[in-house]
């Protein structure tokens, strides 16, 4: 009797710890459209999908600033997949609150982007779910945080916009032309 309990128990802990990639569904390649932010794309047929597992720096909207390292994930992400073809790989839940797709985004060459955005420190893990591919995102912002890269040590390359007063350089030809020829004209009366 403790043989079958014993049977049970491992049984069940095995079923606990398989992977879920059972459920995960990979797409025929489709084409980026556009790279909304560090996390966010639109691909053609499909709309907006949101890269699953991965929360990439906001970018400010109107009065908002940018997150550091917001414009950084973006280029590099548009640098990656911007009318290029992709594969979507569906696991778990399908819809982000926003209605945007949720995927892992896999390069036709077999790149990981999601992890590799984690791995160069321009997003970090945020997957709420036990997902198929959360270990292998974990160990890439382990990485990123030991060679503290991007967000986990660095200053962002792109600098923020800041106000800058006016310089000297943007005054007319004209108006320093006539300071100096004025300057040039004037007799200094003997005392």
């Amino acid at each position: 009797m403790q043989i079958l309990q014993i049977l049970l128990m491992s049984s069940a802990a095995v079923f606990q710890t398989l992977p879920a990639s059972a459920t995960v569904t990979r797409s025929d390649p489709l084409l980026v459209r556009a790279v909304v932010d560090g996390d966010t794309i639109d691909v053609a047929t499909i709309g907006r999908v949101r890269l699953l597992g991965i929360d990439a720096p906001e970018i400010g909207r109107g009065y908002d600033t940018d997150a550091p390292f917001a414009r950084e994930a973006r280029a590099r992400l548009t640098s990656l997949i911007l009318r290029r073809w992709v594969r979507l790989e569906q696991d778990g839940t399908l819809f982000d609150t926003y209605d945007r797709r949720l995927a892992y985004v896999v390069t036709e060459d077999g790149v990981f982007v999601n992890a590799l955005l984690v791995r160069e420190g321009l997003a970090r893990v945020s997957a709420r779910a036990p997902l198929s591919r959360l270990a292998e995102l974990q160990r890439a912002e382990s990485e990123a945080q030991a060679y503290r890269r991007g967000m986990w040590g660095a200053a962002p390359q792109i600098p923020t916009p800041s106000y800058t007063g006016r310089s000297k350089a943007r005054r007319s030809p004209s108006s320093r032309t006539k300071k100096a020829s004025s300057k040039r004209h004037v007799r200094k009366k003997k005392p």
